[in-house]
C-alpha cells in the first residue's frame, strides 16, 4: 500500500499492464488493448464469413429486421414535429423557404480538393488469400511462417493450395472493419455476434455460431493487432469489462471464451458502469453509457453499482444514422441511390461517419455540404455531392426514440437465452454419462442475483425520462441530488456536438416538481467518451493487488468456481456470491 501513495502512475501501468488484456465488448465494437497501453484498439465487432448458401445474404441479422408500420410512421412524424418546434425550425408538412437550392444535387466523380485531407479514399476489401504459393510449389514447400505462433481458427484461413493450381483462392472469414467494407458480389455473410447487448442468438443464428464467431474475432484481434501468440496465452489475464444488459449465461460463455479457447491465464470480471466511474476517478457518479446500439443508465455509490438504478433503452448511435438518412430522404436532399443501412454494412459505415461529422444539438436550421458515397452492386463506388439538412433533428432522438424506430432493428429473441440461475437449476436434473453430476452441484443454492432484463428495457421513455428515473429509485435526497450533480455522458454517442447542454436543461424539467432538487450538472469527461470504460477497467486491474476475484484457468475447466471457493465479484450486483458455476462437459 505504501508503495501505491509513491509511485508514478505511468511507471504503475507500465511495471503491471504488460500483460493484461482489457476486453470491452459492445453490440458495434469491441475494444481491447493492453492495460499500459493509453487507449484501446477500437475495431467494428463483426466477421464475414465465405458462403455457399443460396440465396445469398449479404446480413445475416437481416431476416430479424422489419419494415416501418404506418403507426410508427405516424409516430415518427409527430416526434420529428415536436423536436421542430423546440428546435424553431419549420416543420414537417411546412414548405422550407430555401427547399430549392438545398435540393440541388450533382454527381463528383473525384473528391474536390478541400476534402482531400478529409475523405478516405475507398476501396473494397481483397477477398483473397494473400502470398499465394507460385504454382509450382507444392504445400508443404511453402514457407512455414510462425506457423507455431498461430492459433487453429488463424489457420482455418491459411492458403488451400493443390500443386499446380492457378486458382485464387478465397479467404475463409474476414474481421473488423474490412468487413464490412466486402464487395456485395462477393460469396460473403456478415455476422455480429452482439446485438442490442445481447449475444445475437436467434433462429438464424445459433448458440454455437455466435460464440465460435466470439471466439475468432477476439483471438484475430490478439495475433494480429496485439501480437500475443497462442503458445503465450497463459502469460496473460484479461480483464472482461461488460455491459449491464448481459444476463448471467451470456457472461459464462465469455469467460469460457476467454478461459478456455484464448487460454488466458486468468481473468476478472467488471461491471461497464463501475469501470467507467474509474475510468474517471469518480466515486460517485449517475453513468449514462450510449452506445451503437444501446443506451444504459446505472448509479455509482462509493464504487459500488445499485442494481436498482439500471435502466436499458433499446436504441443508441446507429440508430440515430438511420434516423439521418430517414430526414434527408423526407426532405429530398439524398441523392437518388439505393443506400440501405440494415442489409449494405459499407451504407451503415457511411452514416455512421456522416453523423459524426455533422450531426450536433442546437437551435435554428443546420445545413451541410457532404459527400456522399454509393456502392450499387457491380458498379465502382460513387460520389455524390449534396447539401444536407436538419442535422439537428437525429440525436434529438435519444429524448425521443419513437423518431429514431429502434423496433425496426430489434434485439434478438430473449427465449434463445435463458438466465444462468434458470440454466443451472435444469442442469441438476440432467443425466450426466461418465460419473453423473459434479458434487458441487448438490448443496448449490440459487440467488435472484439481478432484476429481469425485459423489465428493465423502455421504448417510449426518452434519455432525460430514463435518468431521472434511474437517480430517483435510490430513495434518499442527499445521494440524489448528488448523483444528479455528477452525470457521466459515456460511449460513441456521447461525442455528439451540443449533447450536454441538452442533457442539462431536460434531465431538469423531467424532475418532478415535488422533489426538492434544482441543480443538475453533466461532468465533462477527463479522456475519449467512447474509451472511459475500458480505461477504468484497466486501472482496476493494475490496482487490483490481491486477486482475490480473479479465476484461474484450471480451475474454471475442471471444476467450475462455486459458493464455497470465496471468490466474489464484489462490484457486480448479478455475479454476487459467484452464482455461475461452470461444469466442462
Amino acid at each position: 500500500q505504501d508503495y501505491l501513495k509513491t509511485v508514478i502512475p505511468s511507471n504503475l501501468f507500465a511495471e503491471r499492464g504488460t500483460n493484461i488484456v482489457v476486453i470491452n465488448p459492445g453490440s458495434a465494437n469491441i475494444r481491447i488493448g493492453l492495460a499500459q497501453q493509453d487507449t484501446p484498439f477500437n475495431i467494428p465487432h463483426c466477421i464475414s464469413r465465405r458462403t455457399t448458401q443460396l440465396p445469398k445474404r449479404n446480413v445475416q441479422d437481416q431476416m430479424l429486421n422489419s419494415q416501418v408500420t404506418t403507426a410508427q410512421h405516424m409516430e415518427r412524424e409527430r416526434a420529428y414535429d415536436i423536436i421542430a418546434s423546440l428546435l424553431r425550425i419549420p416543420f414537417l408538412g411546412e414548405e422550407i423557404a430555401n427547399s430549392s437550392y438545398a435540393r440541388k444535387m450533382g454527381r463528383v466523380d473525384t473528391d474536390p480538393p478541400q476534402n482531400n485531407m478529409k475523405e478516405p479514399v475507398f476501396s473494397w476489401a481483397d477477398v483473397f488469400e494473400k502470398n499465394v504459393p507460385p504454382p509450382s510449389v507444392t504445400v508443404e514447400d511453402a514457407p512455414n511462417e510462425g506457423d507455431t505462433s498461430e492459433s487453429p481458427t488463424l489457420k482455418e484461413s491459411k492458403i488451400k493450395v493443390e500443386p499446380n493450381s492457378r486458382e485464387r483462392k478465397y479467404r475463409e472469414y474476414i474481421c473488423g472493419e474490412e468487413a464490412l467494407r466486402i464487395s456485395p458480389t462477393e460469396p460473403y455473410c456478415l455476422r455480429r455476434p452482439i446485438r442490442r447487448g445481447h449475444l445475437n442468438v436467434s433462429q438464424h443464428y445459433s448458440t454455437q455460431q455466435v460464440l465460435e464467431d466470439l471466439h475468432t474475432i477476439w483471438d484475430w484481434i490478439l495475433v494480429e493487432k496485439l501480437h500475443i501468440p497462442h503458445r503465450e496465452r497463459n502469460m496473460y489475464s484479461a480483464i472482461l469489462v461488460i455491459p449491464e444488459t448481459f444476463d448471467n449465461r451470456e457472461i459464462k460463455e465469455m469467460l469460457s471464451i476467454v478461459l478456455h479457447d484464448l487460454r488466458f491465464g486468468s481473468a476478472v470480471v467488471h461491471q461497464e458502469g463501475l469501470a467507467a466511474a474509474f475510468g474517471n476517478g469518480l466515486s460517485t457518479a449517475c453513468i449514462v453509457n450510449m452506445g451503437a446500439q444501446v443506451t444504459s443508465v446505472i448509479c455509482v455509490e462509493d464504487g459500488v453499482a445499485l442494481p436498482t438504478t439500471h435502466i436499458s433503452l433499446r436504441f443508441g448511435g446507429e440508430d440515430i444514422s438511420r434516423c439521418l438518412l430517414w430526414t434527408q430522404r423526407h426532405h429530398q436532399t439524398w441523392p437518388p441511390i439505393r443506400t440501405d443501412a440494415l442489409s449494405k454494412p459499407v451504407d451503415l459505415l457511411m452514416l455512421n461517419r456522416l453523423k459524426e461529422s455533422y450531426c450536433q444539438i442546437k437551435e435554428g436550421e443546420v445545413e451541410a455540404v457532404a459527400m456522399v458515397h454509393s456502392y450499387e452492386d457491380g458498379m465502382p463506388p460513387g460520389s455524390h455531392k449534396t447539401r444536407l439538412t436538419a442535422l439537428n433533428v437525429p440525436p434529438m432522438g435519444l429524448f425521443y426514440p419513437m423518431l429514431l424506430v429502434p423496433d425496426v432493428y430489434p434485439p434478438p429473441p430473449r427465449t434463445w437465452l435463458k438466465d444462468c440461475d434458470d440454466m443451472l437449476e435444469d442442469t441438476w436434473h440432467m443425466d450426466f454419462s461418465g460419473g453423473g453430476a459434479y458434487p458441487m452441484w448438490e448443496s448449490y443454492p440459487v440467488y435472484q442475483t439481478k432484476p429481469k432484463k425485459e423489465d428493465d428495457i423502455g421504448l417510449d421513455i426518452g434519455l432525460a425520462e430514463a435518468i431521472t428515473k434511474s437517480i430517483l429509485a435510490t430513495g434518499r435526497i442527499d445521494l440524489q441530488r448528488k448523483l444528479f450533480c455528477s452525470m457521466q455522458l459515456i460511449g460513441g454517442a456521447a461525442s455528439v456536438y451540443g449533447l450536454i447542454p441538452a442533457v442539462e436543461e431536460r434531465v431538469l424539467h423531467a424532475i418532478p416538481s415535488h422533489e426538492a432538487i434544482d441543480t443538475v450538472e453533466v461532468l465533462q469527461s477527463r479522456t475519449n467518451p467512447a474509451f472511459v470504460s475500458w480505461k477504468g477497467g484497466a486501472i482496476l486491474g493494475i490496482l487490483d493487488i490481491s486477486r482475490e476475484a480473479w479465476i484461474h484457468r484450471e480451475d474454471w475447466i475442471r471444476n467450475g468456481i462455486h459458493i464455497g471457493s470465496g471468490r466474489k465479484y464484489k462490484d457486480s450486483y448479478y455475479l454476487q456470491a459467484q452464482a455461475m458455476c461452470y461444469m466442462n462437459l
